[in-house]
């Protein structure tokens, strides 16, 4: 099982239901993805929820004024069965800089455009 596809996967399902929240098993990567979509505008908030076990991630989806979806396309790229390893360099720029792109590092988890600086 791969606990940030189900992440992604439960972010997606909401976003096309267009449900309020979400609630997602919490980690300390989760919540730091969470907390990029967030300082990143894709999603209104979220809040870590305790529950006697590993806790849990409460994401408030955002959509516009006309139920626009701030999140349009949410995809994993590196797999636990097939790692994907890039040069900061050879990074894919996202379309249009209408995105972000998450990238897991030694210094953490970042957008791609702060690992370009």
């Amino acid at each position: 099982m791969d606990p940030i596809a189900d992440m992604l996967t439960r972010i997606r399902n909401a976003n096309s239901k267009m449900k309020d929240y979400v609630d997602i098993p919490s980690s300390k990567v989760k919540q730091n993805v969470v907390k990029l979509l967030k300082d990143e505008g894709f999603i209104k908030g979220y809040r870590y929820i305790e529950d006697n076990k590993q806790g849990a991630i409460r994401v408030y989806m955002k959509y516009g004024s006309n139920k626009e979806k701030a999140i349009k396309h949410i995809k994993r790229v590196s797999k636990p069965s097939l790692r994907v390893y890039k040069e900061v360099s050879k990074m894919p720029k996202v379309k249009s800089r209408y995105g972000v792109l998450v990238l897991s590092t030694s210094k953490g988890v970042i957008t791609g455009e702060k690992a370009r600086e």
